[in-house]
This record gives C-alpha cells, structure tokens and sequence, in this order.
C-alpha cells in the first residue's frame, strides 16, 4: 500500500480547498431520525429483500427440509438467532465501533490495522485478507441484483400464473435499465429510496403480523431451544440448512460499509427499531402460513401472505425494494473499486462525478459495463432465483469470515481487549461464521463455484497489479540519480526556459525519469521545476494542515509531496492554486506538466511469475491516463516514454 506519512514539518502552505473532512452526509443539521430514514432505503435494501427466497430457500432448495413444525419452528429460531448474533452484535455493535475516521468496509478496515502490525507476516497476511474480502465483494455485487430482482418479478407467477413466461423478460429489461440510469447518478432517485423501502418493510410487517396472530404458537421460534434441538435431532440436515438461513442475513456487511454515508447511530436506531422487527415479523409469518397450509404454500410464502387482489401491488413494491438493494450494492462497488484505485490495488480508471454537492455520487464507466455483463450472464444462466442462490451464500460468507479475522487483530492490537473476554467473543464469532461457510462450500457443484471463480481472478488481478507496482518502483528507485548531484551538474550547464515545469514522479527520491528525458532530448531546463509526488494516506479524509509539503532546493528545484485520503480525489491543479511558498502564483497557461510512460521489458531474474508480469503490463498499458486522473490541463502535458524491468 503506497501510504504517506503524516505529521511531517508544514511550510506555512495555506489548505488545499479540495473535499471536505469526514464522510459526506454528516451535517450537525441532520438529525438521527433522517440519516436513520436514509440508512433504511441504502442501507438495508439487501438484508430487507431476503425474505423473498430465503425461507423459502430451506424447504425447497437444494437441501430441501422436511415440513414438519419441529423443522419450522427451528429454522425460525436460527435466522432470528443468527440475526442476533452476525448482525446485531457483530456487525451493530461491535465492528461498527472499528471506523476507520468515520468510514467503514473491508478496504477501509485493512488500512485501519495494516498498520498496527509490528512482522512482516502478519502484516501480510492481513493485507491478503483484505484484498480477498473485497474479491468476493465483487462477486456478491454480481450475484445480489440478479437473486433480488428475480425473485421479485418471479412473483408475477404466483399472482398470474400465466404470466410465468415473461419473468425472465422482464427481470432482464430491469436490470438493463438499471444499469443504464447509473451514468446520469442516482441522487433524485435516492430521494425516493428511504420512502419506498419504509413502505416496503411496514407491509412485509404487517402482512407477517396478520398471519402470526393466525398461527401464534410459531412465536415459540424465538427460543433458542429450538434451534439447538433442531440440530440434535437431525444434525446434518440441519447443517445443509445452514447453506440457507445465512440468506437472511446476507447484506449485513452493508451495514458496516455504508456507515461512513449515515453514521454509526442512525444504523443502529434503523436497524434495532424498524427494520430487524419487520423482517422476524414476516418471516415468523412465513413459518405461520407454512404451519396452516403446508406445501401448497412453498410456492412462494412471501407473496402467498398477501390477500390475492393485493398481489399484484406487492409485486410491484418488491421489483421497487429489489432495485434499490441492487443500486446499493452497485453503487458500493464503485465506491470500493475507488478506495481499491487509491489505495494502489486497481490500476487508474476513468471515474465520473454525477453529482457536484455530493463527493460520494461517483459512475465507472467499465465497473458498470463489467457488472451489468456478469449480472445479465447470471439471470441467463441460472433462469430462476432458487438455482441463483446456490451461487449465493459463499461470497459472503467468505467476507464475513474475513471480517471476523481483521476483528480480531482489532480486539488485541487497537483496543487492547483483555483476552478473557476478546477469546470467547472470537469463539463464537468463529464458530458461526465458520459453520456458516463449511455449509455454503457444500454448494459449490450446484454453482457456488461461480462467485469463488470470480472472487479468484479479481483477487489475481489485484495482487499483480499490487506486486507489479511495487516492483516497478523499486526499481525506479534503484536506477534515480540524488537529485543534489543532479542539480550540480545539470543546472548551471543545460539552457534555462520561463515558466514552471511540473514533473510527476511516483517516489519523492531521486531524479524523476521523465526529468532525464526530458533534459536529454530538448536540452533545456525551466526557471522553476517543480517535483511533484502524490500519496495516498491510510485514512479516508487528511486534515488540510498535513495535505502539502514542500521542500525547497537549490537552482529553482522544488519538490512537493501532496497527499489524500483513500477517499478524496486528487486534483492536481487545485493544489498548485494554493502553494504560495515557491516564487510566483502558478498559472497553468505557462505551467507545464511531464508524465512518465513505462514501458515494461523483459527480465532474466523477474520478480513475478513471467504470466503475472504479462498480466501486469497488459493493465498498465490500458490504465487510465495519469493527466485525466490527476485532472491536468490536457493541452499542458508532455509524456515521455521509459522502459523498465521488473
């Protein structure tokens, strides 16, 4: 990870007027009860739309149960337990309280303990850990639209039944324009998504309610007694079962990474308040209605729980929540793959800003095409949601497991837990998500392969572009002149030009080689040559005091070294604007910007794998160009070329 210390020796530079401090939506204007209402329709789309098929899941998927009441009441009593346990007090209460200055998520997590391991072992391990949690991220960002909205519109069957064969039409031209509406940003849709999902969960409530007032004994399901003799009288069963009540709570890791959008509070009141009450509401409702009709309602017990003319309208209202859950989790991957980007794990991408209030309403062109490819493959593929939650389950049963893991490091190296009480804390913890995941590996021939497979590759991609980055600029490194020696030799020989030559260079030591180059070729040497280094600190937003250093040299030489939090964007320009340490006012018409274009070759002694190397420099040539991502003028930028070994 390229992370920049702080804390070093300010100049008297003025701040760079570029993000704000702190994650945005967080005004003191805001009260809890709307940040709580907005965490209701972000927040909570994917947990919320689970009782579409997750129950169902465990009666007639691909372990199917028995339907007898001891099999009701004991699934019931894990999907409320494990509620308890993974959501509400792993994820609620205890990760939530890991914020990394406010934000959350497996990336932010990482950078938050990277640096509190003291041997090179563990460190790395943890990295690993870290980058593969947000490998399945990807994967459990493919499989969470198609699952939602297809089990959403596959309730035009249930409500007309002759209307089967248009649901995968249907389901398809949903999610195309989904898509679609992502390059125009999503904040006046977001305006309706607290609304929608408040409505969504006070009917899946209340129609859960009517039915449990029908069939009150199904409340016995709250003791765990029945969960824990569920599994002494039919332990494998039981086991497999697993595979699909962990779909109940599949999106709490939601709750961890949006927290930086909504705070800690409003997601907590949110959650205990309103939403966790409606969704054991109707599952209890499920189980009721399952206990009075038996099969005939495993078609489909959530939609079955409505009166027959109200079908139709909950058919819309849920194809509505299954967008939202599907927006959500696609614009999650754009805000990952933006932290990945800056964090040194994805190679420069072209990112949009949709929205000029909001920092965090961002659209990748190629994550979006990527996405909505894999997504369309999925429905195609799999035809239903019951085949599609097979692939469901491992991706983020994996990713909880991860976060278990990064916990721990939490508990002992951070907050210095006693180990009497972190110990048995991480048993637990482990032992869920450890059964968790043995159950949903289980799934694997049926098509969990297809998220593991995915969740692979991308972790292939960002470990080589990782390694391969790293590499290039040791070696870089190892071949720079010291720029002093530099200075005294080149300075007062070489023709002197006005203006301000900007040279970017990826490590503040030594001779840029787009400096060398550029010497070499034209002969001639700015008044001012400004070396300037971008670096990337391991917390999300950087004071404005630490965002500038500046050395000064001798002969007009300047190095500066400007950093950001992994969530800021760097704007080159907007901090050249405030440097007033240096001569006179930059101005870009007589500023001039050299980037340095490697081209890798070759090496006896490579420091990878000879296809990982292809692999990486078939990335680096189709990065996105440092001038956009900086934000450089572009009739301002000279490139020159170098070549490099790795």
């Amino acid at each position: 990870m390229n992370v920049a210390a702080t804390g070093e020796a300010q100049v008297g530079l003025p701040a760079v007027g570029h993000a704000p401090h702190g994650p945005p939506g967080h005004g003191g204007h805001q009260g809890v009860a709307r940040l709580a209402l907005g965490a209701i329709g972000v927040v909570f789309g994917d947990i919320g739309t689970s009782p579409l098929y997750a129950f169902r899941e465990t009666f007639a998927g691909h372990h199917p149960l028995t339907l007898n009441p001891a099999h009701i009441t004991g699934v019931i009593s894990l999907m409320f337990w494990s509620m308890m346990i993974v959501v509400t007090l792993k994820y609620v209460t205890i990760i939530m309280r890991a914020d990394n200055k406010g934000e959350g998520g497996s990336l932010a997590l990482l950078a938050l303990v990277s640096g509190q391991t003291k041997t090179r072992r563990w460190s790395t391990g943890i990295v690993l850990l870290g980058v593969f949690a947000t490998a399945l991220f990807y994967g459990d960002s493919m499989i969470t639209p198609a699952v939602s909205v297809l089990s959403a519109v596959e309730g035009l069957g249930v409500a007309a039944p002759g209307l089967a064969g248009l649901v995968l039409p249907i389901a398809v031209v949903i999610l195309i324009g989904l898509f679609a509406i992502q390059s125009s940003g999503t904040a006046k849709v977001g305006l309706f998504f607290g609304p929608i999902m408040l409505v969504y969960f006070g009917v899946i409530a209340v129609l859960g309610l009517l039915s449990v007032v029908q069939t009150p004994g199904i409340l016995w399901a709250f003791s765990p007694h029945y969960a824990v003799q569920f599994f002494l009288m039919d332990p494998v069963r039981a086991f497999l079962a697993l595979g699909s009540v962990v779909l109940a709570v599949t999106g709490a890791e939601a709750l961890y990474a949006d927290m930086g959008h909504f705070g800690r509070n409003p997601i907590r009141v949110s959650w205990l308040f309103f939403v966790l009450p409606a969704l054991m509401l109707n599952y209890m409702g499920q189980g009721a209605l399952l206990f009075r009709d038996g099969t005939s309602a495993l078609e489909s017990p959530f939609y079955l729980l409505a009166p027959e003319a109200l079908r139709f309208p909950l058919v819309l209202l849920a194809t509505m929540a299954a967008v939202i859950a599907s927006q959500a989790v696609i614009s999650g991957a754009f805000s990952v793959t933006q932290q990945a980007i800056q964090l040194g794990f994805i190679p420069r991408l072209r990112i949009e800003h949709t929205s000029a209030a909001t920092a965090g309403q961002i659209y990748i062109p190629l994550i979006n095409y990527m996405l909505m490819t894999m997504v369309l493959l999925l429905v195609l593929f799999f035809r239903s949601s019951s085949n599609l939650t097979s692939a469901y389950g491992i991706a983020v049963t994996g990713a909880m497991t991860i976060d278990t893991c990064l916990l721990a490091v939490v508990l002992f190296r951070l907050w210095r837990w006693p180990r009497y009480a972190a110990i048995p804390l991480l048993v637990l913890l482990f032992l869920v998500d450890g059964a968790y995941l043995a159950a949903n590996l289980t799934k694997i021939p049926a098509g969990g392969w297809v998220p593991l497979l995915i969740g692979f590759i991308i972790f292939t991609l960002l470990t080589t572009w990782s390694k391969g980055r790293k590499l290039m600029i040791e070696r870089l490194r190892e071949s720079a002149m010291p720029m002093q020696i530099f200075i005294q030799s080149a300075a007062s020989s070489a023709t002197r030009v006005p203006g301000t030559a900007v040279f970017m260079t990826s490590t503040a030591e030594g001779v840029p080689h787009a400096l060398l180059h550029n010497l070499k070729h034209n002969k001639v040497l700015h008044e001012r040559v400004i070396l300037l280094t971008v670096k990337i600190a391991d917390v999300p937003y950087l004071p404005e005091l630490e965002r500038l250093h500046l050395e000064t040299m001798d002969a007009g030489f300047f190095r500066l070294v400007v950093k950001y939090g992994f969530m800021e964007e760097a704007d080159v320009p907007a901090a050249l604007a405030r440097v007033n340490s240096c001569g006179a006012e930059f101005r870009m018409m007589d500023t001039s910007f050299f980037l340095a274009r490697q081209t890798l070759l070759p090496s006896e002694h490579p420091g990878m794998m000879i296809w990982r190397e292809k692999l990486f420099a078939w990335m680096l040539r189709n990065a996105e160009s440092a001038m956009e991502f900086f934000r450089l003028p572009t009739n301002r930028v000279v490139e020159l070329g170098s070549q490099v070994e790795i």
